[in-house]
């Protein structure tokens, strides 16, 4: 929170911009779970166990954080309490380091989906799997949120500086001030940013290289003058389609990734540097870094959304009350050579 105070018009900016942020991320949440529960479809995609926690990690946010940091950002005081300020911080911590660890779990769901063989993915996603991943998500933010923050390690060597930053003489105000040590910044920051960007940008390298490199072996196959007989012709079309399917989940998952560092990494970079630098890094460049990142967690549904189509086809329903036009056609009437499976919204044959 910022001590530094805003003016009039700056407070009505802000919180129309609030408002517009808050709503946004409620409602994108809740159409997401939505479409999961009523798409049956949607429902049989292993992927969208992690999207529905995800938005349920975000829907969170939007309900039980960004509400009070607004109030206290446009009020330029904190009227809560001590220990509701320390509650508050930590399911900020907690909520948003969830979202966070659901996005690198996806990416790495992705990762086994397209660069593996559809058996290897069956095999290492199992539901038990899947549900330990869940698990994690929701259990290792505890030790770096409620646990620390509600026995005071974060504030271990600088009591003195926040204590002197809660209370404000001239305006007669008091703030819900989350400051941090070197050791915790460090931690919380690894744990919460640095170890799943990393696994996310191998993942999605990965994705990018199996890409064209299917890109590269079909066109080899086309220039060589593959044969097209009826027996040959399936196959080399199902071949062309995963190497289009994939080509659009890697640009899929690049923008995904685009717009999480864009949120996220000026936030947990300045958390790192801010304690030593003396802490000097002014509060609304703070309370600017943190919003962003809580734009995320609006921004997720509208990706979803605009970028994949049976996401796009479920809200479609929804939004039309269930209009026959944006309805799944029957696949009865439909021939495939082959067994497949579903990844992502598309059908993969099982070689």
């Amino acid at each position: 929170s910022s001590s530094e105070g805003f003016g009039v018009a700056e407070k009505i900016v802000l919180l129309t911009f609030i408002s517009a942020v808050i709503l946004m991320a409620i409602l994108g949440n809740l159409l997401v779970m939505v479409a999961v529960c009523r798409d049956r479809q949607l429902r049989k995609i292993k992927t969208n166990y992690f999207i529905v926690s995800l938005a349920f990690a975000d829907l969170l946010v939007s309900v039980l954080v960004m509400p009070f940091g607004a109030i206290e950002l446009v009020q330029d005081n904190w009227i809560y309490g001590e220990m509701f300020c320390l509650v508050r911080t930590s399911l900020d911590v907690l909520l948003t380091t969830a979202s966070i660890l659901h996005l690198c779990c996806i990416s790495l769901d992705r990762y086994y989906a397209i660069c593996c063989q559809p058996l290897v993915y069956r095999n290492k996603m199992t539901p038990l799997r899947i549900a330990v991943m869940l698990g994690g998500c929701w259990v290792i933010p505890t030790f770096i949120s409620f646990l620390p923050i509600m026995q005071g390690w974060n504030s271990i060597g600088i009591i003195d500086l926040i204590q002197q930053r809660q209370f404000n003489k001239a305006s007669n105000s008091t703030y819900c001030i989350f400051m941090v040590n070197k050791p915790y910044a460090i931690t919380c920051s690894v744990v919460a940013f640095y170890i799943p960007f990393l696994l996310m940008v191998l993942a999605y390298y990965r994705i990018y290289v199996t890409a064209r490199e299917h890109a590269r072996q079909i066109r080899v196959l086309q220039r060589a003058g593959a044969p097209t007989d009826g027996r040959q012709h399936h196959p080399d079309q199902h071949s062309t389609h995963r190497m289009k399917t994939e080509t659009k989940a890697a640009k899929t998952l690049c923008i995904i990734m685009g717009c999480f560092c864009l949120c996220w990494a000026p936030f947990f970079i300045t958390n790192i540097v801010d304690p030593f630098v003396n802490y000097t890094v002014p509060g609304k460049l703070w309370t600017a870094f943190l919003w962003l990142g809580y734009i995320n967690s609006g921004l997720n549904p509208f990706l979803y959304a605009f970028l994949n189509k049976s996401f796009r086809r479920a809200f479609l329903i929804i939004l039309c009350c269930g209009d026959e036009r944006y309805r799944r056609p029957s696949i009865l009437g439909q021939t495939v050579p082959c067994s497949t499976t579903t990844i992502n919204g598309s059908t993969h044959v099982l070689r």
